[in-house]
């Protein structure tokens, strides 16, 4: 049972190392909420000087004064196709940054 908990633990290591997102990254995410360094695309504004490299990709396309605030983009709830739930888009805040050209 030990190895199987080490094996597990270090499956857990491996997956998430391969799986960081890159900030700016836009995807549908099955709940109601945003999991921990993300948000939810909203259209909420967001502080430049909390989320300097957020601001830094997404300048103000999406609103914001460009001086002390921005905005995410405002996405619409997608409901499930059983009519039982609802997804939301959500942007990650935190992760690699993405390299340009």
């Amino acid at each position: 049972m030990l190895h199987i908990k080490q094996l597990f633990a270090i499956s857990i290591k491996f997956w998430r190392k391969k799986m960081d997102s890159l900030i700016g990254q836009i995807v549908l995410f099955a709940g109601n909420f945003a999991p921990h360094g993300w948000a939810l695309c909203n259209g909420q504004l967001l502080s430049i000087q909390e989320y300097t490299a957020v601001y830094s990709i997404l300048g103000t396309t999406f609103g914001g004064d460009g001086v002390q605030t921005f905005a995410l983009p405002n996405l619409p709830i997608v409901p499930d196709t059983d009519g039982k739930g609802e997804s939301r888009y959500i942007i990650c805040l935190y992760g690699i940054y993405p390299s340009r050209w």
